[in-house]
């Protein structure tokens, strides 16, 4: 069977397919993390502002609409090939469920708890880390989650600029019509995107509870 092939493939060659696999995670991580540092900050700083906002989601809902390959393949003439190329451009599909859903976890805030917090006398500073930021933070992990699933799968598209991890062996498959080998590297792809769904998932229903 093929399924029993490609587990047979991974036995006899345990180094190459985990060292595909950790590069292929540290894209996703490094990506993921950047994004996040990015996204967060910026949508609390346009959040608030009406013309800013509408600005930076029209740029967001622009970039969602770039197809994976095209974002990497237009990183390569600036940036060569290899990691740092593969990154830039995942960080690039990751923002903008990032900024998107930071927007909206912050403009579902009632005005009426915002208003409290002013009324108590809490400063702005207070009031983000205090009263914001624990109120979005559902909203911020389903970007995350959407985020992280566009970014594994992306993740796969860095080996046509030499960017290494699983995408190496559904490459590798393809051209030599392997579909063990295919499989080596697609089913891990699609059971980390499995994991994070469902982690992320269960993050945001705690603190949706929470909330």
């Amino acid at each position: 069977m093929i399924v029993i092939d490609a587990f047979s493939w991974i036995f006899n060659n345990s180094s190459s397919f985990f060292n595909a696999f950790n590069r292929h995670l540290l894209m996703c991580v490094l990506s993921l993390g950047i994004a996040f540092v990015i996204a967060v900050p910026l949508g609390f700083a346009v959040a608030r502002a009406p013309r800013a906002a509408f600005a930076v989601v029209n740029i967001a809902g622009a970039l969602r609409s770039i197809p994976s390959l095209a974002i990497l393949s237009a990183a390569m003439p600036f940036l060569g090939i290899g990691l740092l190329p593969s990154v830039v451009a995942l960080i690039v599909l990751a923002v903008p469920p990032l900024l998107l859903s930071t927007i909206i976890g912050i403009r579902e805030i009632d005005a009426s708890v915002i208003d409290a917090a002013d009324g108590m006398g809490m400063s702005a500073g207070q009031m983000l880390w205090e009263i914001e930021l624990p109120l979005a933070v559902p909203a911020i992990l389903s970007g995350v989650r959407t985020s992280a699933i566009q970014v594994i799968g992306g993740a796969a598209l860095a080996s046509f600029i030499g960017g290494g991890g699983l995408g190496d062996f559904i490459n590798a498959g393809i051209a030599i019509m392997n579909m063990p080998r295919l499989l080596v590297g697609a089913v891990p792809i699609a059971l980390l995107a499995i994991f994070a769904e469902l982690a992320f998932g269960a993050l945001e229903r705690v603190f949706t509870q929470r909330r």
